[in-house]
């Protein structure tokens, strides 16, 4: 994938990003540092970058952290970010998360469950002490690789951000515009290098600071990030911005 754009236009910080990535709770894998990598069955990072796994009783990483109390092993967790629309190169970025992860019991396992549902409801969440055991990666790097480059992130820099504004909505309009307004991505195409436009153009992400596009060409891909004029941080303020790229006169219009 390249990226066409030899002067980026302005973008979120790696740790917003990152935590948006976190926020969106896509597909992930563990990799302990001796053993296969698995996906959990469910995950969710903390805003401090701690982040709770549940793992199946008998996975062998299990059985490993209960052979002495309080046994830490090391690995790494791999966050995907995969577009809202089919695309033959779907994964838009990764998220790894490097740290520590011990298996918690008891109380302080029913208290960690307890505060994941309080911001995060999930039926798998029913699963924990019940042929599911609740692990805890303390993360010590992280680093994220997306279209804007690759970046190292302290845990602090990661605790300090915010998820994109419209993370929890960008899937839902994204798919609708792929679905039902086609003619609206034509007009957006207009902003693309000419010698890009007559790829397929299919709508990519949604942040705070613009629109990317992802163009299918015969032999590749490439991304673009469209900016806005500003930052927004309302549904009224990026529609307001989607109506100047597309040209619409009525910019006023609510």
């Amino acid at each position: 994938m390249t990226d066409t754009q030899t002067r980026r236009p302005p973008a979120p910080h790696a740790a917003e990003r990152a935590r948006t990535i976190a926020a969106r709770g896509g597909q992930a894998a563990l990799l302990p540092q001796a053993g296969n990598r698995t996906s959990p069955l469910f995950h969710h990072v903390h805003p401090c970058g701690t982040t709770v796994l549940l793992l199946a009783d008998e996975h062998p990483l299990v059985g490993q952290l209960w052979q002495t109390p309080r046994t830490e092993v090391t690995a790494m967790l791999e966050i995907a970010d995969q577009a809202p629309v089919p695309l033959r190169e779907p994964v838009r970025g990764l998220l790894w998360l490097t740290g520590w992860v011990s298996a918690l019991e008891g109380k302080e396992a029913r208290d960690e469950i307890l505060a994941v549902a309080d911001v995060r409801p999930d039926h798998r969440l029913l699963d924990a002490g019940h042929g599911a055991s609740v692990l805890r990666l303390r993360p010590a790097s992280m680093v994220i690789a997306d279209a804007e480059g690759t970046s190292s992130i302290r845990t602090e820099q990661f605790a300090s951000a915010t998820p994109d504004p419209f993370c929890r909505n960008e899937d839902h309009w994204l798919r609708h515009l792929e679905m039902a307004h086609r003619d609206v991505v034509g007009q957006l195409a207009r902003h693309l290098p000419e010698e890009l436009r007559k790829g397929r153009v299919r709508p990519l992400g949604l942040d705070r600071f613009g629109l990317r596009l992802r163009v299918e060409a015969e032999c590749d891909d490439h991304d673009v990030r469209i900016a806005f004029s500003k930052p927004v941080g309302t549904p009224q303020e990026l529609a307001a911005e989607l109506r100047r790229l597309m040209g619409c006169p009525f910019l006023s219009q609510r």
